[in-house]
This record gives C-alpha cells, sequence and structure tokens, in this order.
C-alpha cells in the first residue's frame, strides 16, 4: 500500500471510529436524557406518599408493615419488568432476633459518699444484645474510659494497660477530632466515634457493661433520638453463641447524670477535657451499679428485598443502587402520634429507588452492566440487613463496581449544590461532579462532618468489604432561599422530626430537591453502567487495601 493509499485509509478509518464513537455518545445522552424525564414529580410523590402512609404502620420488621412494605416493592419492581434478584426471588431473608429490654426503672450508682439515681427514659436508658431472658449487672465497678477508644494507627488507646473484666465503662461519644481539630481527621467523624464502635470495643475489652455520655453537639441529636431509639424492642442478626460475648449492659446516660458521677466520686469536670489528650489514663471512680434487665425475645425472619436489570453486554458485573425500607414502627406517642411513619427518612430513598428503576427501564439504551435494586431491613437497628447482605452477597463482591445509597433525601428543597458524605474516599465522587455540573450544581463537603453520616447509613457495610460508595444528602444552598435557610431546614428536621412521629408525609411541603438529586444519582450510575473501568477508592481511604485484595 503507498502512502496516499496509506493516509486515505487511515483518515478513513478515523472517521468511521470518530463516527462511530459520536453515534455511541449520542445514543447514550439520549438514552440519558429520555430516562432521567421518567423521574418525576408525581411518580416520586405516589410512592413516598404510600410508603409513609399510617397505612404502613411506621414499616418495622417482623410486623404487619414489613409484610406491606417489602410486597409493594416487590410488586413495582415486578411491575416495572425487573427481574428477581435472589435466584427467582424477590426477596433474601435476614435470620434476627427481636428482644424487648425491659431495664429496672431506676439506675443507682453508689460510693461511699452516697448515691446518684438515674430514671430510666429520662436520664438513661439501657438494654442488652445478649439473647437471655434475664440478664444482670451486679456491683459492677464504674470506669470512666475517655472516648472508649483503641486506634493504633492514631496511637490512640483508651485502655491501654486497663482490665474492665466485670466493670463498667462510662465512655464519651464521637472521637478526640471533635474537640481538637490535630486528633484523628479532626472535624471528620471517624469509625471509632460512632456508638456502635465503642459497644463493639467494650466487649472485646470483656466490659461487664458500657453507658456513653450523651451530649448533643458531638453526638449530633438530641436526647429524645436516643430515648425514643431504646425505648423500643430492637433487632439483631441471629449469632451462634446468642452474643453472650457482648457486654452484659449497653446503654447511655445524659451529661447531667455523668456529671452528678464525677462530683460524687470526686473527681473534676476537668476529666472531660483531660480524656481529649493523648496519653489520656482511664479512671477508676470508685462507684459501682446494678442493673437487671428482662427481655422478651423473638426469632424470626426479615427480609431485604432485590431486584435486577441484566446487563446488556457484561451482565456478570453489576452496579447496586440502596435504599432501606425499615423504620421504627408503633411506639411512645409524642403529641399525640404514635405512628414512626418515617417519610423522609427513608421512604424518599425508596420512592427514589423506584423512579432509577423506572428511568433505567425506560432508557432505549440498556446498561451494559446489570443494575441491583436492593432496600434493606434493619437499617435503624444497627445497618442489620445490609451487614447480612455484605456476608451473604447475591451478587460477588469482586464484581460489584459500586454502591450507590439513599437515605433521607431533599431536606432543603432545590438546591445549588449537593452534599458529599465522606468527601475525599472515593472516585465515586468525580462522578457525582460531573453529574451535578450538568445540573448547573456543584458538590461541597458534609457541612457537619462531625456527625460521621458516612458512616451511619448501609453503604458503609459495602465500604467495609472493599465496595467504592457513593453516599449524598441534601444540599444546603436553597436556589430561592440561600444557604443559611437550607441549613435551617436540615436543623429543624433534626431537632423536630427525626426518629419521631412528626416525620410524615404531611410535614413534608417540596420534593423538587428530592427528584432533582434522584436525576442526578441515575446519571451516575447510567455512565459507570456503560464503562468498562472500575472505579477506586482514592489515596488515603481505609478501604482501599480491602478493595484490591479481593479484585486479585
Amino acid at each position: 500500500m503507498n502512502k496516499t493509499m496509506l493516509c486515505l485509509a487511515i483518515a478513513g478509518f478515523c472517521f468511521t471510529a470518530c463516527q462511530q464513537n459520536e453515534n455511541s455518545t449520542t445514543a447514550a445522552a439520549l438514552a440519558d436524557s429520555v430516562a432521567i424525564k421518567a423521574i418525576s414529580d408525581s411518580g416520586f410523590t405516589k410512592h413516598l406518599s404510600t410508603l409513609a402512609s399510617d397505612d404502613f404502620q411506621g414499616r418495622k420488621p417482623f410486623t404487619i408493615g414489613e409484610t406491606k412494605s417489602i410486597n409493594y416493592l416487590k410488586d413495582e419492581f415486578s411491575k416495572l419488568g425487573l427481574k428477581p434478584g435472589n435466584g427467582d426471588s424477590y426477596f433474601q431473608q435476614v435470620p434476627m432476633v427481636d428482644i424487648m429490654s425491659s431495664p429496672d426503672n431506676k439506675m443507682v450508682f453508689k460510693g461511699a459518699n452516697g448515691s446518684v439515681t438515674a430514671t430510666y427514659l429520662e436520664d438513661f436508658v439501657a438494654a442488652t444484645k445478649r439473647v437471655q431472658p434475664v440478664v444482670n449487672l451486679v456491683k459492677s465497678p464504674l470506669v470512666f474510659a475517655g472516648y472508649g477508644i483503641v486506634a493504633p494507627e492514631y496511637n490512640w488507646n483508651d485502655y491501654a494497660g486497663l482490665d474492665v473484666k466485670g466493670k463498667t465503662v462510662v465512655v464519651m461519644i464521637n472521637d478526640p477530632g471533635f474537640a481538637d481539630s490535630t486528633l484523628f481527621k479532626g472535624e471528620n467523624m471517624t469509625y471509632y466515634g460512632r456508638w456502635t464502635y465503642k459497644f463493639e470495643e467494650a466487649a472485646r475489652q470483656g466490659a461487664a457493661g458500657i453507658l456513653i455520655i450523651h451530649d448533643t453537639a458531638p453526638a449530633a441529636y438530641p436526647w429524645a433520638v436516643v430515648r425514643s431509639g431504646w425505648s423500643k424492642s430492637r433487632l439483631q442478626l441471629e449469632e451462634k453463641d446468642n452474643n453472650i460475648s457482648r457486654a452484659i449492659v449497653e446503654g447511655w446516660i445524659s451529661l447531667d447524670i455523668a456529671r452528678q458521677l464525677l462530683k460524687l466520686s470526686g473527681q473534676p469536670e476537668t476529666l472531660f477535657t483531660d480524656a481529649r489528650k493523648k496519653g489520656f489514663k482511664a479512671v477508676d471512680l470508685k462507684l459501682t451499679t446494678s442493673l437487671t434487665i428482662k427481655n422478651k425475645i423473638k426469632k424470626s425472619v426479615s427480609n431485604n428485598v432485590v431486584a435486577v436489570l441484566p446487563g446488556s453486554k457484561r451482565p456478570e458485573e453489576c452496579l447496586i443502587y440502596s435504599a432501606h425500607w425499615d423504620h421504627l414502627g408503633i411506639g411512645e406517642p409524642v403529641k399525640g402520634d404514635s405512628i414512626y411513619n418515617g417519610a423522609v427518612d427513608n421512604a424518599t430513598g425508596l420512592a427514589a429507588l423506584l423512579e432509577i428503576a423506572a428511568a433505567f427501564q425506560q432508557s432505549p439504551k440498556k446498561p451494559e452492566r446489570s443494575i441491583v435494586f436492593v432496600s434493606f431491613t434493619g437499617e435503624e437497628q444497627g445497618l442489620l440487613g445490609s451487614e447480612y447482605y455484605a456476608k451473604h452477597p447475591v451478587f460477588p463482591v469482586n464484581k460489584t463496581i459500586a454502591d450507590i445509597n439513599m437515605d433521607m433525601m431533599g431536606l432543603a428543597g432545590k438546591t445549588k449544590d449537593i452534599v458529599i458524605f465522606g468527601y475525599g474516599q472515593s472516585e465515586l465522587e468525580d462522578y457525582a461532579l460531573s453529574s451535578a455540573e450538568k445540573q448547573g450544581r456543584v458538590t461541597v463537603k458534609d457541612p457537619v462532618p462531625s456527625s460521621g453520616l458516612y458512616y451511619r447509613s448501609d453503604h458503609f457495610n459495602f465500604a467495609k468489604v472493599g465496595i467504592p460508595s457513593l453516599f449524598i444528602g441534601s444540599g444546603t444552598d436553597n436556589i430561592t432561599h440561600g444557604k443559611e435557610w437550607g441549613l435551617q431546614q436540615s436543623a429543624d428536621f433534626i431537632k423536630a422530626r427525626y426518629h419521631s412521629p412528626q416525620d410524615n408525609f404531611s410535614a413534608i411541603t417540596d420534593i423538587s430537591g428530592m427528584v432533582e438529586d434522584t436525576r442526578l444519582l441515575f446519571d451516575v450510575g447510567y455512565r459507570i453502567s456503560n464503562e468498562s473501568t472500575f472505579p477506586n477508592w482514592k489515596k488515603g481511604s481505609e478501604f482501599m487495601a480491602t478493595r484490591e485484595k479481593s479484585l486479585k
């Protein structure tokens, strides 16, 4: 072939390739455009109003609320033409234990100089994970163990040289970074700051009991949230040892009671400040406490709901969209209402899940990778459904490209921004930025990083097994009212409606931000579903090593 012919051939090849690429890009853009329009205010409102209605009785596992919730999701997925995700079933059974713990109404702390009495629900809450009819904490010595953290990578050990067997540890919420930005990840809460971690660590140390001191600022929610969550029966995954490895008593005390305990033990209140410094040594409070907890135990099976849209070219690879279906059921009345409807938390996420499923189905160009839609049980009880899925994955971990999780959508209406929780963790943030720019929006860091929201929803269990996970939150910069107004909406929700019967559909006045965010998340997943590369964790993420190991 002569030089001229070679050049013509190359030019022709380039033109054809470019044309094919352009056609492919145009087709993808067209599909994207058509599908996004399928995510509508009317569809979103239909699902949201139904799932948050009194008829669903707060969507608590093991109740009629579960039956109605999972069947509604199954029926909607089926109507959309999605296939069952777990073999021939839309359900993945999750063995659980429901424990209604009833502690003594008074918890008395005794010392040489007198006693302090805490009243159940007003001053303390307590329960047990041990699957036993009755548990007893008997004259257990109290030890103040700072934050109750053992973190070698931060050179921090609140249990150093401490034997807590038979004792009850009293610890502070959050991690040292909340008080000192030079410690841990500064204002960004680590998993060490989560209450779930503190209970786990106390058990590893052999403590008989653990009491976390509630303080609204570092906890990021008021005592009313603790009270409402702990006044009901609690679910946990069924374990072979019936959780005998856990502490006998796990609970919380108010900050006021904690201060009284320090005074009774002769310790200055500056002990709280001292605990924020490296090298802090735990202090024996020279007090004891006892508590009896009686349990009503019910073993049963709850369900995750799983549906799949098979990929057109690489069906063995999958992208997961997730949202938990459960809430708190019927509980202690607040302002005359006892149904905890969970409209924002998390009927909004369920509506988004179903609308995204509809969008993928209406796209003229089907995704090359499979799209899996999972709705988890037991999120409100400690991310139980997603924990079970991570331990018993329906789709292989090393073939799962990413998880996009939806929980508590659109608190501030339509906004100019979108919040990325766990900012700096994974390349999924770059996809979110690209999708936000299409909407004329920007991505921002969590405005309250000390709340540790990246560790408080179902995507976290995917992250722990190495799967890159994206979790967005409501933007705050409302397009009409501005940022301060948007921040106030979120603050008002946490203060007045979060985990209360007031989180109902009638309290939601604007779903425009929810729909906009849902469209953004569809765009992120649509792009990933048609690529051949795997998004990864960013350098410095604690989850990168696990992912690299799973892909080998």
